[in-house]
């Protein structure tokens, strides 16, 4: 099992799981990161917060603590 969090830049995933509870995964859902979308990781700052991703067609930065909820494949 990976994190968006463990993903390097460059790299395209899917969406396989989002295991946050109540407000944060609602939050997480309503960005656009759903089961099955695919996210692309742009860059990584410096000290891995945050994570610059493009979701959608747009461009969405995460932090260290909702990547690592979303689980991918």
């Amino acid at each position: 099992m990976k994190t968006l969090k463990e993903i390097s830049c460059g790299q395209t995933v899917r969406v396989k799981k989002l295991t946050g509870e109540g407000p944060v995964k609602r939050r997480i859902m309503d960005m656009g990161i759903t089961k099955g979308v695919e996210v692309y990781v742009r860059k990584v700052a410096p000290l891995g917060d945050p994570v610059e991703v493009t979701v959608r067609g747009y461009e969405l930065s995460l932090r260290k603590a909702d990547a690592e909820m979303i689980e991918v494949e």
